[in-house]
């Protein structure tokens, strides 16, 4: 048995379901009022998907290097990619949230009486919806390669 692949499984799932919780406050808060005290709350929620993003991919990279199944396991498997390639989509599409959050707290520290424009609440609401699919496609790629799938 190996302590070092254990912490490093534990701590990436951890991580992996913490985004998740992430993604799902996001969804949850633009679909209510977005106050002004929202806003800053969804500034101070998305900064922590960013962390926690960071976070999984430097855990990620050392499960390759020091886990048990050894880096071969990953470089020459397609679901490992299709994988990788997800959570990159899922980070790709949370620009435009991380940048409308982050604008729209500014306004409204600025201007008490700043209202979200419609139709960027709504960009925001589809950009966060793809990630939630997209998302929801990492832990099948994770169970099929646990199982050997694509080696």
């Amino acid at each position: 048995m190996d302590t070092t692949d254990l912490v490093l499984a534990i701590f990436h799932h951890l991580l992996v379901l913490s985004l998740a919780g992430i993604i799902g406050a996001e969804f949850v808060l633009i679909r209510g009022d977005l106050s002004a005290a929202t806003l800053k709350r969804l500034a101070g929620i998305d900064r922590h998907y960013g962390i926690i993003a960071m976070l999984i991919i430097i855990i990620g990279i050392c499960r390759v290097i020091y886990g048990l199944k050894g880096w071969e396991f990953y470089v020459y498997n397609w679901v490992f990619w299709a994988k990788m390639a997800a959570f990159g989509i899922v980070g790709l599409l949370s620009i435009i949230p991380t940048i409308r959050f982050i604008s729209w707290n500014r306004q409204a520290s600025a201007n008490p009486g700043f209202q979200v424009p419609v139709a960027e609440l709504a960009s925001v609401k589809t950009y966060v919806r793809a990630e939630a699919f997209i998302f929801l496609l990492i832990p099948i790629f994770a169970a099929a390669m646990a199982r050997g799938y694509g080696y």
